[in-house]
């Protein structure tokens, strides 16, 4: 028995290792099938060996399915935010005031990078992780152990000597451009709405329930400031190395400097430099190195006298117009595309940028050829903000929409009361076919193991399939003989399509590509309506009885019913095995005790997360809301129930009712 323990904590030890020299270091020094190896042989002696089981092990940072909703706690020091400027004069100044209220002593100041994330405080102690926590207001903050620990690049027990008893450590949760522009062409393909930059992501993505999706994402962290009674050292700099030994992301643009001329050299350099990383960031930060010296400096009832941040300016290029392009969506929309000279921006090359639809290029009155500038402000994504007139050209002509769809020919219409253009031949027009074949086989939809979007779009192109349904009638043979494709690739995709036939009701409806019937609309209607057959003989009245569903979905969700060939592609579909209904059991537990009834969720829950809540609502008639209004029936209140939604709803009369009650009100 010693004997499996003792390969288990080497085996943990040398995957924790691995993690570090892969996500902090960048120096990976064994294959990525050699890490798998290692980690299924864990996986196994874990799985024979509950006994031995720790919830620190690295084969727990792929995250569960099923999280409590957060709990708020205190900070033990309270997380204040950093005064800061736009101006190198003022940063100027702020070290000409700290000479003076040091009365003329020596100090250095460290220079940081001000990455544009979302804050976090851990709590160690005896070398381990305990405890993770969001800056929330300052003084108290939200727990999100548990997502935390999925960042490979967060030590969860610390390498090397040295660390005190027990302290804590601050950082910025980040995630890098390339998984940010993964994350967001993922979500355009899923027809949801993209993130506007890497910060909202980052904190979005925190602040999850689901800890398994925390950990696709791919988000990063960098550490900056430590605090704690026994640190190794009497200065932040030196504290911070100790940190990088004992296994955490700590920036290498931390630099000490000794003068207002290596400040302002610093600020220089990084105004650029920032550009190349692969982070999105918005500023540097500077702070007295001295521990001592900062307690002196003390503090303001906002911020700390000894460190300040200068916020860069938004990163703005001028570029020339090549042309723009126009792209038809899987729903039909079109969208012109600006197409310009490369340039570089926040990190990565920018050649292209939405002009999102008609009006927005009469607003800014672009012509061909023109010098634009585009910027990402806050480092967001690439938008055209105006035209240099001063240098457009006598002859250039003004940008006009086309009148006509720029891959089949047809007469574009307006879509009444928006800016939208759309193609109306949503059945023999090829991007918008080729478009509902994509959204099918992606992963929040039939998630079809083999198909993305260039073999979609290979199939479609060598006459194999001309919708959904002819995905099921493919034969390994057809597959095999595809440039590229052996047997071994055709019969994934022949699994995966034989794996989708368990994909449940609610994401078979999302994967439809019904008009304007996004994710969680889909899982609303499915809740309500319980099977395909309900809801396709539901006229516009039911339908909008269902949570969400406006006249706007109501109209598109009939006349997609109507059309013969959508209706045929669903039988077919029903033929192979695919789900057009929920489960037996789900559908024995609808009930209509809370019929017409407006729920608020506020607060943390013993027997369900918050999100099963939010099901049982609506599994028993109920509608989700998020705010306290008259027309609120209840309010459903766990632990921690915030403070301003027990006054507003003891203020207008409305029930709240604890999690037992609820439970015996639906029973």
């Amino acid at each position: 028995m010693d004997l499996f323990k003792q390969r288990i904590d080497d085996l943990r030890k040398e995957l924790n290792r691995h993690n570090h020299n892969y996500y902090v270091l960048n120096s990976p020094q064994i294959s990525d099938y050699e890490y798998d190896m290692l980690m299924k042989e864990l996986e196994s002696l874990e799985r024979d060996y509950p006994e031995f089981d720790d919830d620190l092990s690295p084969t727990h940072r792929v995250g569960s399915d099923l999280s409590a909703g957060f709990t708020q706690v205190a900070h033990i020091h309270p997380m204040l935010s950093l005064s800061n400027t736009y101006s190198v004069s003022e940063v100027d100044d702020f070290m000409t005031r700290t000479r003076q209220q040091l009365m003329g002593e020596t100090f250095s100041i460290v220079g940081e990078m001000k990455f544009d994330g979302t804050s976090i405080s851990l709590i160690y102690e005896n070398g381990r992780l305990v405890r993770a926590v969001t800056r929330g207001d300052g003084e108290k903050g939200d727990v999100v152990t548990e997502n935390v620990k999925t960042i490979r690049s967060i030590p969860l027990e610390l390498s090397g000597k040295g660390y005190p008893k027990m302290f804590e450590i601050r950082g910025e949760i980040v995630l890098p451009w390339n998984a940010f522009e993964k994350l967001n062409a993922e979500r355009a393909s899923n027809g949801e709405p993209v993130f506007a930059n890497p910060r909202n992501a980052a904190s979005g993505t925190l602040k999850m329930q689901n800890s398994a999706e925390v950990s696709r994402r791919g988000l990063d962290a960098y550490f900056y400031y430590m605090l704690g009674n026994d640190l190794p050292c009497d200065n932040h700099y030196d504290n911070m190395l100790k940190a990088r030994e004992w296994g955490f992301k700590v920036s290498d643009v931390m630099t000490r400097l000794e003068s207002i001329e290596q400040v302002d050299e610093f600020i220089s350099h990084w105004d650029t430099a920032r550009k190349l990383l692969p982070v999105a960031t918005d500023g540097l930060v500077f702070k007295v190195n001295s521990l001592r010296q900062q307690l002196n400096l003390g503090y303001t009832a906002k911020s700390p006298r000894w460190a300040i941040a200068y916020k860069f300016q938004a990163e703005r290029a001028l570029t020339r117009l090549l042309h723009v392009s126009y792209e038809v969506g899987r729903t039909g929309v079109i969208t012109p595309v600006a197409n310009l000279e490369p340039v570089l921006l926040s990190g990565t090359i920018v050649k292209r940028a939405s002009l999102h639809n008609e009006d927005i290029i009469k607003s800014l009155d672009i012509h061909e050829g023109d010098m634009v500038y585009v910027e990402k402000g806050g480092e967001i994504i690439p938008k055209i903000t105006g035209v240099e007139v001063d240098m457009r050209q006598s002859e250039a002509k003004k940008i006009e929409f086309v009148s006509h769809c720029p891959a089949c020919g047809s007469t574009l219409q307006r879509v009444e009361g928006e800016a939208a253009w759309i193609c109306p031949q949503k059945y023999t027009c090829k991007p918008q076919m080729v478009g509902r074949i994509e959204h099918f086989v992606g992963r929040r939809m039939m998630n079809i193991d083999g198909i993305g979007e260039e073999t979609a779009q290979l199939l479609f192109d060598q006459g194999m399939i001309k919708n959904i349904a002819d995905l099921y009638d493919l034969t390994l043979d057809e597959i095999a003989m595809l440039d590229r494709f052996a047997n071994r690739s055709a019969e994934r995709i022949l699994q995966g399509l034989e794996a989708s036939k368990s994909v449940p009701f609610e994401r078979v409806l999302f994967a439809l590509s019904i008009p304007f019937v996004g994710e969680t609309t889909a899982k609303k209607i499915a809740r309500k309506v319980g099977n395909i057959d309900r809801l396709m003989e539901m006229n516009n009245d039911e339908l909008m009885e269902i949570d969400d569903v406006g006249s706007r979905i109501a109209e598109s969700i009939i006349d997609y019913f109507a059309e013969d060939c959508n209706k045929e592609i669903i039988d077919r579909l029903r033929k192979v095995g695919l789900q057009f209904a929920l489960p037996e059991e789900k559908s024995e537990n609808r009930t209509n005790k809370l019929q017409g009834k407006s729920v608020v969720i506020s607060g943390t829950f013993a027997h369900h997360s918050r999100d099963e809540y939010k099901t049982i609502i609506e599994m028993n008639g109920g509608k989700n809301v998020g705010s306290i209004s008259k027309k609120t029936d209840y309010v459903l209140a766990g632990e921690n129930m915030g403070p301003a939604k027990y006054e507003k709803a003891t203020s207008l009369g409305i029930e709240i009712i604890d999690e037992d009650t609820f439970l015996k009100l639906i029973e």
